[in-house]
Parts: structure tokens; C-alpha cells; sequence
């Protein structure tokens, strides 16, 4: 029998922050209080002056990744290790089937490589193609499998974009499922053609990929996704938003009642478009991901929107690739690989420039991390709530820690840091994963293949039996 003993520390939850001990056992919470006792045997963390809170929720990740011709350098246990040494212990990666390829043998193929992971895991499912044989994938999945969220992306035209015909049967599919589509908020015909623009003007390098993809080219995406959601009544999650006109878009139909959810990248509330005139190819090829960094007057933007409560997520997109495949790009910048790490930085660089900048209080900061994540895709309070009967993943986070983010220190095997240089003031002093210390004042513990495949039910029993048709949902019957 397990028991770990947390004495001392503020518990902070997405709405309240209060004294009090936190003992696990068997990798639950089984008490929070101001008055427990430490049994005898149990191990005792000193949080005396620090905070308590849940882990951190990545919602947006993608390890051991086959993109652009190659894989992405973290698979599933440096990846999750990593998340635990920043204090994530829950990510939701993204399985993306080949066109025409089975979606269940995609998720098979990931289920595989996840088993590795050292933190607890789930999936979103990108729709990649249509036909009945992709309707019916759908409903096992959500049904049997545990996904209830589908990935849908608007770019990367002769490859896996999604035209509207897929995005339409795809969103009313997952309104009879009771699943949450999201979609990457990006033109993917308008791109295209970008791309060959910039390049007959003789642009080939990193300073190209911005020019191809422009806030306008994400903004139309997002007002386009967010219409067909309105019009077949299905709700919808934008992923990793960079720029006002998506926050606009999300902010507008919010205001006419729609229910719209947003989630911001830890790099583009800190990381502009400078990046990318980096006069060293290795440097600027580094930051080159989609959508691309943007211009300084989007990141306050996104902070309003997380204050507001327009934006509701925050994740990285962690998906790392090192120089050498970078340099595949060398000639063409649209042959870069796209993808940034992050996921071991997010909390330290969220909590420096969003809670000791004033724009978010510890409470705030628990709900962009962890616990509206859990909420939106049906894992709360299992996860993302300091409380009794909760997964025993925890943060313990020392306000007054220092830390200078460098790709020389960084656990994940990247070989880049888009915070480079960046001294954060707030660390983990202690990560707990399933009620074990993974993570000790810079001692990692990652056990690989100690990771769960986390479940997520569907959004109404209603839907989860298949009892009541779409046609006849009152949007009030979808759980939020």
C-alpha cells in the first residue's frame, strides 16, 4: 500500500485555493484537509510556502510523430518523461491515419507506440478521409475505444487536409456520437498557392513560411469551422489559436451563444515573428511550425482571451524535430518540418508571464492548464481537481523557484528551446504521477510504460447507447 503524505501547501483548484495536507494512497486522493496525520510508512513531501495542484494537462501533443518524411524525436516515453520534469502528467496526443488508411488500424498503430509512455495518455483522432467505412470507425471509437474528441485539419493540402465535404459529414457524425470535433484553423488552398507565390519571389527560407501563412489564412478557417459547427449545432474546440482574427472569431460566436471553446500554445503567448529573420538558417528553421509566430500585437490578444474566458486551453504542440531534418527545408521552406517542443516548459513560462504579470491568478492558471482541459473532453474530476477520489497527479509548485530554460537542461530530445535563455521565477519543486514522485527537485523518476490509456466517455449517456438521433437533440442535452 502507497501512501504519500503532502504537508503544508496552499491547494490550489480551478476554482478555490485553500491550507491544506494532501494524502494519496494507491494513486488516489483520499484526503484533503487542514487536520490529517501522516500514517506511519508514508512518504512525506514538505510543500511548507508552495502550492498544491493538479498536474498539468497537455491537450495537444504529437510524439513519435511520422510527418514530412520523418519522425519526431520524442517518442511517447522521452516525450511524457519530459512533461513530468515541467509538471504535465496527462497528455492527449493525436493519432493521424493516412488518407484512405483505416482510422481504427491508425489507432491500433498509436495505442502501440503509446505503451511506452511514462505519464497517463489519451488520443484524438484525425478524420484524414470520408466514406462509410470512416462513419462506422467513428462510432467504435467513441463507443468502445474511449475517443471522444476528432482532429480535422484545414491545411496541408495533398496530404491530409479535409475538404468541406469531410468537415460537414465529420462534425454531424460526432453530434450523433456525443464527441467534440476540433479543427486546425488554417486555409489549406490558400497556403498552397502562398507558397508557390513566395517562392517565384525568390524567398526559399524560414522568412517564407510566415509570409505563406498569414492571420488572415486562420482566421477565414476558424469563421468557416465554426459556421458549419453553428449550422449542424455541434460544439467545436479550435486548437492552438495565434492570432486576433481567430480569437475574434471564437469571441463572436461565443457572444451570440455558441458554444466555441479555444486553446493557445504556450510559445505563441511569449514567441513573435521576429524568429523567423533569424540570420542563422538553423535558428529560424527551428521555429518554424503551423500556424507560424506571430506579430507581438496577437500575444496580448491571447492573454485577454484566456482572461476573458473566450480562450479556454493551453497546450504546445510538442512535436520536435532537430536540425538535421530541419534541413530538409534548406532550399524550401516548405519542405521544413513543422513542429516546436514545449511540452516541459508550458506551466514555468505560463505561470512567469501570465501569473507574476498579474494577467492570471493561481486559480486561473489551474483552469487554462488542467482543469479545463478535463472538463472539455470528459475527464474531470478524475483529473484536473485536487480533491477526494482524483488521480493522484499532482504539482507541487514552488513559487519562488528559478529556473534559466536552455536546450542544454531540458530533459525532451530536442535539440532546440523556443525559450531559449528565458529565466522563469516558478518551478515544480515535486511532480506526482499516479500517486508516486516522478519528478524531486530536478531528480526525474520516469518509469517507462507506467503511463495508463486514460478513456473519455462521450458527452450524454443518450449518445453513448445511441438512443436519441441528432435531428432531435435539444442543445442543452450535451453535457458541459
Amino acid at each position: 500500500m502507497s501512501t504519500l503524505f503532502i504537508r503544508g501547501g496552499t491547494v490550489v483548484n480551478a476554482d478555490s485555493a485553500f491550507r491544506a495536507d494532501v494524502m494519496t494512497q494507491n494513486g488516489k486522493i483520499i484526503a484533503v484537509g487542514d487536520t490529517l496525520s501522516a500514517p506511519i510508512g508514508a512518504t512525506l513531501v514538505d510543500a511548507g510556502g508552495q502550492y498544491v495542484m493538479p498536474g498539468g494537462i497537455d491537450p495537444h501533443t504529437h510524439m513519435q510523430l511520422p510527418f514530412m518524411g520523418t519522425v519526431t524525436m520524442d517518442d511517447f516515453f522521452t516525450g511524457t518523461a519530459a512533461g513530468m520534469a515541467g509538471g504535465t502528467t496527462t497528455i492527449i496526443d493525436f493519432v493521424i491515419p493516412n488518407p484512405q488508411q483505416s482510422i481504427l488500424e491508425a489507432y491500433q498503430t498509436w495505442r502501440g507506440w503509446a505503451e511506452k509512455s511514462a505519464s497517463d495518455y489519451s488520443f484524438h483522432v484525425a478524420i484524414t478521409w470520408w466514406d462509410e467505412t470512416v462513419r462506422s470507425d467513428m462510432g467504435t471509437l467513441v463507443q468502445t475505444e474511449g475517443v471522444n474528441s476528432f482532429k480535422h485539419f484545414m491545411a496541408y493540402k495533398n496530404a491530409i487536409m479535409c475538404d468541406d465535404e469531410t468537415l460537414v459529414n465529420s462534425f454531424k457524425r460526432c453530434m450523433e456520437l456525443g464527441a467534440m470535433p476540433t479543427v486546425h484553423a488554417e486555409n489549406g488552398e490558400l497556403v498552397f498557392l502562398l507558397q508557390k507565390q513566395v517562392a517565384a519571389m525568390g524567398i526559399t527560407g524560414p522568412e517564407g513560411h510566415p509570409l505563406s501563412r498569414p492571420s488572415g489564412v486562420e482566421g477565414e478557417a476558424a469563421n468557416r469551422a465554426i459556421a458549419i459547427a453553428d449550422v449542424l449545432n455541434v460544439p467545436i474546440y479550435v486548437v492552438h489559436v495565434s492570432c486576433i482574427e481567430a480569437a475574434e472569431a471564437i469571441a463572436r460566436a461565443r457572444a451570440r451563444g455558441q458554444r466555441v471553446y479555444g486553446e493557445v500554445l504556450a510559445g505563441h503567448l511569449v514567441v513573435d515573428d521576429s524568429v523567423y529573420r533569424h540570420p542563422d538558417f538553423a535558428t529560424a528553421a527551428a521555429h518554424v511550425m503551423s500556424p507560424p509566430f506571430r506579430p507581438k500585437g496577437n500575444q496580448e490578444f491571447l492573454w485577454r482571451g484566456l482572461q476573458s474566458g473566450n480562450l479556454h486551453t493551453t497546450a504546445t504542440d510538442h512535436c520536435t524535430f532537430c536540425a538535421a531534418q530541419k534541413a530538409a527545408g534548406k532550399d524550401d521552406f516548405s519542405k521544413i518540418p513543422n513542429g516546436c517542443g514545449g511540452v516541459e516548459e508550458r506551466l514555468a513560462v505560463l505561470w512567469d508571464e501570465g501569473v507574476n504579470t498579474g494577467r492570471l491568478t493561481p486559480s486561473e492558471f489551474v483552469a487554462i492548464t488542467s482543469a479545463n482541459t478535463a472538463k472539455l473532453f470528459n475527464i474531470y474530476p478524475q483529473k484536473g481537481s485536487v480533491s477526494v477520489g482524483a488521480d493522484a497527479d499532482l504539482v507541487v509548485w514552488d513559487p519562488a523557484g528559478t529556473k534559466t530554460l536552455s536546450a542544454k537542461t531540458q530533459f525532451s530530445k530536442g535539440d532546440f528551446n523556443i525559450f531559449e535563455g528565458r529565466t522563469v521565477k516558478g518551478i515544480p519543486s515535486h511532480t506526482v504521477s499516479q500517486g508516486e514522485l516522478v519528478f524531486v527537485q530536478g531528480d526525474l523518476r520516469a518509469v517507462q510504460g507506467k503511463g495508463r490509456y486514460i478513456k473519455r466517455a462521450p458527452f450524454s449517456s443518450h449518445f453513448a447507447a445511441n438512443k436519441l438521433r441528432a435531428e432531435t437533440l435539444a442543445p442543452s442535452a450535451v453535457k458541459r
